[in-house]
């Protein structure tokens, strides 16, 4: 159990570290266009998708990513909105619970993935207002390669 806390605490910092004051269009051009270069530059393939208010503002879908993935990000980005946490986190809460989406919060789980890769775009004082997600590697790296690249945007 032990573990799980520490990953939750490090899980809620990061969500609170990479909190934007505002988020144009061109900021997600920028991050989502940095998510597939990093990927590319590591021999990765992926899909990146990032949303403000419903709107699809950056998308991108690398060689051998298929509509497989794009409803996998889908289903991430619906835990992000339900719950406001990255799906990660709530992965990761589930998982120290033993439970699933269904048992835990009776979601259906063609709907919601509590799997790691959406992370929630948070504006300061607005709160979540949309998702940055990567779908196509394991759930731990598809969340740290949206947070590492957050992390360089925010310096």
């Amino acid at each position: 159990m032990e573990d799980y806390n520490s990953l939750l605490d490090q899980l809620l910092q990061e969500e609170n570290d990479l909190q934007f004051t505002q988020f144009t269009n061109k900021m997600a051009f920028e991050i989502g266009s940095r998510i597939v270069e990093k990927a590319e530059t590591e021999g990765k393939s992926v899909l990146v998708d990032i949303q403000r208010n419903g709107q699809c503002l950056f998308h991108c879908a690398m060689e051998g990513k298929s509509l497989n993935n794009a409803q996998w990000v889908k289903r991430k980005n619906n835990v992000v909105r339900h719950f406001g946490r990255s799906s990660y986190y709530m992965a990761t809460l589930l998982k120290s619970k033993k439970a699933t989406m269904a048992e835990w919060a009776f979601l259906d789980p063609n709907e919601y993935a509590a799997v790691g890769g959406a992370f929630p775009l948070i504006i300061k004082g607005a709160g979540v207002v949309g998702t940055i997600s990567v779908s196509g590697l394991p759930q731990e790296e598809d969340h740290r390669l949206v947070t590492s690249v957050l992390e360089e945007f925010m310096i």
